[in-house]
Parts: C-alpha cells; sequence; structure tokens
C-alpha cells in the first residue's frame, strides 16, 4: 500500500507539472499573437521572476541587454509580441533600478544629486501634474497621460539614474564606447545594405504604406534610408550625433586602438546621414563641432576644425559639387530659403500659435489623433503633423512646458559644460565628457527641426551621454591610473617592435656584408 502511494504522488506531482508547462506554453503562445492579457501575464510570472533572479546575479548583462535593446527595438523586424516598444526599456531600467535599492551597498547614491538631477525632477513634476490638464474637456484619462508622460518626462529620469548607477569605473565607460560604437556600426552597415541589396519584407512593407510619402521622393527616384532606426530623420539626426561624439572621442584619445576606433566610427557615421536624405543633420553635424570649437579650449583645435566646417558649409551652400548625387543633392536643398517643406512648416506652425494662446498649458499630455475629440476646437492641434520635438512639447503641454522643458535643458547642459571646462583635468577623459556634451547640442537642434529627441535609440544613449558627463569627475583618479597602464603596455608594445625592426636591419646587413 505505501509503495502504491507514493507512486500516486509521484504522477500527480509529474501530471502538475505538465500542466503548468503546457499553460506556460500557452500563456507564451497568447503573449506572442494577442499581447498583453490577464491570462497570460499571470502564467509568464515564473519566467518574470526568473529574469529578475539573473539580473541580480549578473546585473551589469542586464545594463548591456538594456543597451542593445533600446538600440534594435525599433528595427522593423524586431519581434513586436504586440506590446509597447517602450515597454522593453522601463521593464529592463526598474529592474536595474530595483536592485541597487534592494543592494544599497553597491550603490553610489551620492552620484545622483547634481544640477541635472534637479533639472529632471522639476520637469517631471511638470509632467505629472499634467494629468490634471483637461483643456479640451473631455475629462482625465490616466492611461493616455501616463502613456505621453513616460516618454516625454519619466524616461530621461530612469535614463539619468541608471547610467549614473551603472557606469562607475573606466573600463564600464570604455566598454560602453565600444558597445554603442559597434551598435552604430551595425547601424551603418545596415543603412549600406538597404541601399545596396534592397529591403527586407517588413521594411518593404512600411515602405509602402506608412513611409511611402516621406521616404521615397522625386517620384521613386530618390529613396531616403533609415536603417535599424524608426524612420530616415530619427537615424539621420541621431547617426550625425553619434559621428560627432566619436570624432571628439578620437582626436582626445591618448590610446591608439581607442583612437583608431573611434574615428572609423565617426567617419562612417558620417557617410551614413547622407543616405538618410535628412537635411537636418547637416547642421546638426556643424553644431556638435562648432560646440567643440568652444569646449576644446585649444587654438589649435577652433583653427582647424573652423577651416574645415568652412570649407564644407561653402560647398554645400555656394556650389554644384556632388550634385551627380541625389542625397548631397538633398542636403544642399538645407540651405534653400525657398524650399518647399520648409515653408510648410512655417505655415504650419503660424497656424498653430493661434491655436495656442489660448491653451498656456497644452492641449493635455494624453490627447492625440486617435482620442481627440470630433468637434473640439482643439482637434486640429491634435492631428497636425508637429514635425518637430519642440514643437509637439509645445502643443501638448503649451508655452508653460516648452518654456519648462528649455530652461531645464539648457540648465543640464550649462552643467555639463562647466565640468568639462573647469573641473576635469585629464585631456582624454575632458575629450570624452566634450563628445557626450557636443552630441547632445547636435541632437537638441535635431529636436527642433524633427520629432527625433524622446526616439528610440536617441534618448537612452544622449541623455545617458550627459549623465555620463557629470559621473566623470568620480572616476578622474581611476581614470589616471587605467590609462597610464594603457599607455605603458602601448609604449612597451612600440620598443619592442622597433627592437625587432632593428634586429631585421642588422640580420639583412650582415648577410649582405
Amino acid at each position: 500500500m505505501n509503495n502504491d502511494f507514493r507512486n500516486f504522488n509521484f504522477n500527480l506531482t509529474g501530471g502538475r507539472v505538465s500542466l503548468l508547462f503546457l499553460l506556460f506554453i500557452l500563456a507564451i503562445y497568447q503573449f506572442i499573437f494577442s499581447g498583453f492579457n490577464a491570462f497570460a501575464i499571470i502564467c509568464s510570472i515564473p519566467l518574470i521572476i526568473l529574469l529578475i533572479i539573473v539580473a541580480f546575479k549578473y546585473r551589469m548583462l542586464a545594463f548591456w541587454a538594456l543597451i542593445l535593446v533600446n538600440y534594435i527595438v525599433q528595427w522593423k523586424d524586431f519581434p513586436s509580441l504586440n506590446i509597447p516598444a517602450s515597454l522593453y526599456n522601463e521593464l529592463l531600467e526598474i529592474i536595474l533600478l530595483s536592485i541597487l535599492i534592494i543592494d544599497v551597498k553597491e550603490a553610489h547614491y551620492e552620484r545622483v544629486i547634481n544640477l541635472m538631477f534637479f533639472t529632471l525632477i522639476i520637469w517631471c513634476s511638470f509632467c505629472t501634474l499634467e494629468v490634471l490638464n483637461d483643456t479640451c474637456g473631455i475629462g482625465i484619462d490616466i492611461g493616455a497621460w501616463y502613456a505621453a508622460a513616460r516618454m516625454m518626462g519619466y524616461q530621461l529620469i530612469y535614463a539619468f539614474l541608471v547610467f549614473s548607477l551603472y557606469i562607475t569605473t573606466p573600463q564600464i565607460l570604455i566598454k560602453y564606447l565600444y558597445i554603442w560604437g559597434i551598435l552604430a556600426l551595425i547601424a551603418v552597415i545596415w543603412a549600406w545594405k538597404q541601399k545596396t541589396f534592397g529591403f527586407t519584407d517588413a521594411e518593404h512593407l512600411w515602405m509602402e504604406t506608412r513611409g511611402r510619402s516621406t521616404h521615397i521622393l522625386a517620384g521613386g527616384t530618390l529613396i531616403r534610408y533609415f536603417s535599424i532606426y524608426s524612420d530616415a530623420a530619427n537615424f539621420g539626426i541621431g547617426i550625425a550625433s553619434t559621428a560627432v561624439a566619436f570624432i571628439i572621442f578620437g582626436i582626445t584619445s591618448k590610446i591608439k586602438k581607442h583612437k583608431y576606433f573611434f574615428l572609423i566610427i565617426g567617419a562612417a557615421c558620417t557617410w551614413a546621414m547622407f543616405p538618410s536624405g535628412t537635411r537636418t543633420a547637416i547642421a546638426c553635424l556643424m553644431a556638435g563641432f562648432m560646440a567643440y570649437i568652444f569646449l576644446s579650449k585649444s587654438i589649435k583645435i577652433a583653427i582647424p576644425f573652423s577651416i574645415f566646417f568652412g570649407i564644407f558649409v561653402f560647398i554645400l551652400a555656394f556650389t554644384n559639387i556632388g550634385n551627380g548625387n541625389q542625397q548631397i543633392r538633398r542636403m544642399r536643398s538645407a540651405f534653400d530659403r525657398n524650399d518647399a517643406s520648409a515653408n510648410q512648416r512655417t505655415l504650419n506652425q503660424q497656424a498653430m500659435k493661434k491655436y495656442m494662446q489660448e491653451a498656456p498649458w497644452g492641449i493635455g499630455m494624453g490627447i492625440g489623433y486617435l482620442n481627440a475629440p470630433v468637434n473640439n476646437k482643439y482637434t486640429y492641434m491634435a492631428k497636425v503633423p508637429p514635425d518637430s520635438e519642440y514643437v509637439y512639447i509645445w502643443i501638448h503641454t503649451g508655452i508653460i512646458g516648452i518654456t519648462i522643458f528649455l530652461i531645464c535643458t539648457g540648465f543640464m547642459l550649462i552643467g555639463a559644460c562647466r565640468i568639462v571646462l573647469f573641473k576635469l583635468k585629464n585631456p582624454s577623459l575632458r575629450g570624452i565628457g566634450a563628445g557626450f556634451c557636443c552630441a547632445f547640442v547636435s541632437q537638441q537642434l535635431g529636436g527642433y527641426g524633427n520629432q527625433v529627441l524622446m526616439q528610440f535609440p536617441n534618448c537612452l544613449v544622449f541623455y545617458g551621454g550627459l549623465t555620463i558627463v557629470y559621473i566623470l569627475p568620480y572616476i578622474e583618479k581611476e581614470w589616471l591610473e587605467y590609462e597610464e597602464k594603457l599607455l605603458t603596455i602601448q609604449e612597451e608594445r612600440i620598443r619592442l617592435k622597433k627592437e625587432k625592426k632593428n634586429k631585421s636591419r642588422i640580420k639583412s646587413w650582415l648577410a649582405w656584408r
């Protein structure tokens, strides 16, 4: 009887395991093909718990996963699983922050308290107050408000906290620069692949539907390529700002292997902005380098940069060099004051001003073309293409919101520039800080011309990059030791190569004798 009872208990347990496994598989199936629902969420809890346990044990792996997912989440062939693209980032960021809240001893909370943190708190507090904005008179929609507030405000402070608390050593910083550079290079290669070999099925479908009017121009003879980004404007401006950062990293680095890698990435990104056909990218590139002339504090750098970009602008604005290439012709149109596209944007913004005079708090963060009331006077504002991140913020938060955003952005940038100019002593570390600051300037100009600031991967990359500037003073001492070690290895390799070369010459001379 005892044996029978044991066998029965074992079989029952095995049956339960099998049933749970089948339910889990069913939940995953529903998750992939139907998105979130109560059944899928409940049955997926064991997987979520497992992910959290793995993240606790390999926390830096979770951080690198965030960097990777953030960069590829807008790729047209990325599996969407019927869930918001922003949820991947948000879930990983919350897990990473939760780890350090629980494991307090490992956190460097003193690095969080700075000017950028306070400006982001002010902006996020304003975004929170916007939940009460009912300008359109349709009531308060918490879900719609949070979706907008998360993208406009909360993701900025998530990025700030994660970068402040996880980039803690020179080794992690360099690894981050390498991973960012490799991802940017993949984006460049993918744009070249699109241009040379064509689009994937998913990319082709998008081009023939949502992207047709903005990415197939001149009667189908000019294609704007978008790589693994959401669209060509996002790609062109993001990759131009990346070029600014890596070229500055390269010219200021003392370690040759770093220098060559950074300059290769910078040159590749500079090329990639042309296939995007994004005219604002030219201005972003120039703005970033002009900012570096100021931050470099060096006449030796300022004069060559000024001459080079003066020639560059002159060629584009006043000559026909390169007009045989359609992408260059489109870039050149950025200097045309009579350009039809630019004029249409100006007309749209003039019409917007009339509506916004009566909405100082904006039409509300939760109002969009999907839920805008049909007969409301602000319906036009909800449906008109903003064509700019600043205009988008202005529409939804009003003159009060855009003013707060610009002031906060200005203060956080000034604070970062102050660190580069006055706090950092090491030239190569100052170059890294300057690269991030100049890329941020470049990206902000892009936000003035296109709706790209809060898009993936730009938001995490460039707001996270500015965050790194604020933590550089904390790691400068370690950086000096790290750089000195690499320079010693570099000099030793150079010495050994010279010795080998000299021995080879002596042997050749003796053989000749």
